[in-house]
């Protein structure tokens, strides 16, 4: 592998996608057990690799350097390797400040809140700091390691501005699921979930129901990707090929689903919209 994207699970991802959208080069899924991690990575036979859950953290020991931005979030999720050496990065900073400023939230001097305490969470907060954020606070289900349990947020930090939701709730196949009851802080202005697949979690949606501004994780995914992909080619791309390449996956990924009383004309109007915009037609009284 050359190029590519290495995790514990990876079914979900969109990155080989994104990455194909880029520029032409090869870059593959590559999920790897935990006792298959170090092995991978002391024989380098890679150019470049991106790294998710749950590796964030532990390659950072197994790397010749590291770079100041990853030190201070303690994750990384860009390796590049120069000549045999390795170079970690974390181009999820960017990503992450990326999206929040394309879902028009502005989190500067507001109270957020950070669901979880992974890799990605050490992400936020590095975020928060760059976009001069009032306090933030780290929930988890536990309370452990200076983080507030969720029962307690309810409580104490009902008054929460903006919540960035970093754990993996909601993500595909588990969409029912979500983080934090949204309906406990009514202050709320913005919401952030890292989440990309669905392109809407359940956060999201139950966050815009409520006519608060929130955003999924594909802008991340897509933004991070184009900084990753420069490091990998020490090179520079346009500034609009991020936004043209999120527009290009929604466009393609987003779904249109008719409801309606029987025979109120669904199956009809389902074929006329699918043979307009080229999207597959499915009638799920066929498929039950």
């Amino acid at each position: 592998m050359r190029y590519g994207l290495i995790g514990e699970k990876l079914g979900h991802s969109f990155s080989k996608e994104i990455h194909n959208m880029i520029s032409s080069y090869d870059y593959d899924l590559l999920e790897l057990k935990t006792d298959d991690l170090r092995p991978f990575m002391a024989e380098r036979d890679f150019s470049g690799v991106n790294v998710t859950i749950p590796y964030k953290q532990a390659v950072i020991p197994l790397l010749d350097f590291v770079d100041d931005g990853a030190l201070a979030c303690g994750a990384v999720n860009t390796i590049v390797n120069k000549k045999g050496k390795l170079y970690g990065f974390n181009t999820d900073i960017d990503g992450l400040c990326a999206l929040i400023s394309h879902a028009g939230i502005d989190i500067s001097g507001k109270k957020v809140l950070i669901c979880g305490t992974g890799g990605t969470s050490h992400t936020a907060l590095a975020a928060c700091g760059r976009l001069n954020s009032g306090d933030v606070t780290v929930l988890s289900r536990t309370g452990k390691s200076g983080s507030v349990t969720y029962e307690t947020a309810y409580t104490a930090h009902a008054d929460a501005d903006v919540i960035i939701n970093t754990t993996p709730c909601g993500m595909w196949p588990d969409i029912q699921s979500s983080a934090v009851d949204i309906s406990r802080f009514p202050k709320l202005s913005g919401v952030i979930d890292v989440v990309y697949n669905p392109l809407r979690s359940k956060l999201v949606t139950c966050a815009r129901a409520r006519g608060v501004k929130a955003e999924g994780g594909l802008y991340m995914l897509v933004a991070q990707a184009v900084a990753a992909s420069e490091r990998f080619f020490s090179r520079k791309y346009g500034e609009g090929l991020a936004n043209s390449i999120f527009e290009s996956i929604v466009k393609r990924k987003e779904n249109i689903v008719l409801t309606g009383m029987p025979g109120s004309g669904k199956t009809t109007l389902a074929r006329v919209i699918a043979e307009k915009t080229g999207r597959k037609f499915y009638d799920t009284d066929f498929v039950i």
